[in-house]
């Protein structure tokens, strides 16, 4: 994929945009209840937000983008929470779905498909499955994903395939990933305040630059994209272990 000639804002220059940009779509309930609406309001808000940022990174050059919508841990919330995300997801793959994709967005999927509902996966696969004119930039849905579950299910995948223990290495199980055939997140996002990756891209993330903003993501817009990308330029960005 190519980069966008758009010009850049914050003062980022080419060399230093990230790749993929990975978010943790956090504080949509929050949101929720300071405008006095109901958290499937706020649930509403987060996922129409999704489209936005997506637009915004594309038209910034950057080709990968990848969005924690649904961990494995929110089966825990109220059941009819769970039945109301559930039901806005699958209108937002439905209606918004096709629009992404004709602005050249693929969509990929990484999570587990159990216990998603057959009606769900039926709408989710159809949205993965269409495939733009030309791909200019790969949307990743993490739903129903946890970042333990990922790995573990990469090795078992790995050893089904009949691979020896002495062949289970790092690039083995990386290619067995949800997310394999995307690079690594340069930088992961977390709105909402919270300092923690919570079972998010835990392999993925090993060299990942980390940006925490209070801003709640159906708050958050261009500018702070702009001052996420902007704190991503500024860094020396280093790998391997500690350094002085």
């Amino acid at each position: 994929m190519t980069k966008s000639n758009t010009p850049l804002n914050a003062g980022i220059t080419p060399l230093a945009v990230p790749r993929h940009v990975a978010f943790v779509m956090d504080g949509n309930g929050r949101w929720a209840t300071r405008q006095g609406l109901t958290r499937t309001d706020g649930h509403r808000e987060g996922i129409a937000n999704v489209e936005r940022i997506a637009m915004a990174l594309k038209g910034r050059g950057i080709d990968y983008m990848t969005i924690y919508m649904f961990s494995t841990e929110n089966w825990k919330r109220p059941d009819d929470e769970v039945t109301a995300i559930f039901e806005l997801l699958g209108r937002w793959l439905r209606e918004t779905g096709p629009r992404l994709v004709s602005n050249g967005m693929k969509l990929r999927h990484y999570g587990r498909r159990a216990p998603l509902s057959k009606e769900f996966l039926a709408t989710l696969d159809e949205a993965c499955a269409a495939t733009p004119a030309k791909t200019e930039f790969v949307l990743g849905l993490a739903i129903n994903y946890g970042g333990r579950a990922e790995i573990a299910n990469a090795i078992t995948e790995v050893i089904a395939e009949g691979a020896s223990a002495d062949k289970i290495d790092e690039a083995a199980i990386a290619g067995a990933l949800y997310t394999r055939g995307a690079p690594d997140p340069d930088l992961i996002v977390r709105p909402g305040g919270e300092l923690r990756l919570s079972n998010y891209l835990l392999w993925q993330a090993a060299y990942a630059e980390l940006y925490f903003t209070r801003v709640l993501w159906p708050d958050f817009g261009e500018k702070d994209l702009d001052e996420a990308l902007a704190s991503f330029a500024s860094r020396n960005r280093r790998y391997g272990g500690l350094q002085t």
